[in-house]
């Protein structure tokens, strides 16, 4: 894949994702949907992690897991974790220096959208 149709000068897709270009755009609506409604916060853990704090509802945990699952399948640079422990969901994701400006690309867009949400 060379053309990246997220381009919304925030792209965060790498031309190593494997994500059928047709795809994209539905893919960014869902992790538009997921940081409007699901994300509560963020955190950089460090540069190459990123902590999304997800409200404690089980919906939302399963709207991450299933997310975080059909990315990994196609950006396979990126590794997700989801705690779910004493009322909290986390969602932590990490990716290798190299794509630190994929990460951060993601953190900005999800921090605009948790930013602009009204809950």
């Amino acid at each position: 894949m060379s053309i990246n149709l997220i381009d919304d000068g925030n792209a965060w897709a790498p031309s190593s994702c494997t994500l059928p270009t047709e795809d994209q755009p539905l893919r960014v609506v869902e992790f538009d949907s997921f940081f409007s409604h699901d994300a509560v916060s963020l955190s950089w853990v460090s540069p190459n992690q990123l902590r999304i704090d997800v409200r404690a509802d089980p919906a939302a945990a399963s709207r991450a897991a299933s997310l975080a699952v059909r990315e990994a399948g196609c950006c396979s640079f990126f590794t997700f974790a989801l705690t779910i422990s004493a009322g909290a969901v986390d969602l932590v994701v990490s990716t290798a220096e190299t794509h630190a400006t994929v990460l951060a690309a993601l953190g900005a867009r999800a921090e605009r959208l948790i930013a602009g949400a009204t809950r």
